[in-house]
């Protein structure tokens, strides 16, 4: 995270509940106007930073198998 942005979110965490929800939904919203290409690159993004903290060790990983059971049962 950019240093910029780690002084804008302790910036936003400062604010009041409603007007950190009121940010967030603005922020969220904003990603809707992205083009096809960009939302893509923003996943392997995503998909890249997850997989470094797995090789890292920073986060650990559980079998797809797992995971449906799980979403199975809260269904249940």
């Amino acid at each position: 995270m950019s240093p910029q942005l780690m002084e804008f979110e302790a910036q936003a965490l400062k604010l009041p509940p409603t007007d950190r929800a009121a940010l967030a939904e603005r922020l969220i919203a904003s990603l809707d106007n992205l083009d096809e290409q960009q939302n893509e690159q923003l996943w392997i993004d995503e998909a890249d930073r997850r997989y470094r903290e797995y090789k890292n060790g920073k986060i650990t990983a559980r079998s797809a198998e797992k995971v449906l059971s799980d979403a199975r049962d809260a269904i249940n």
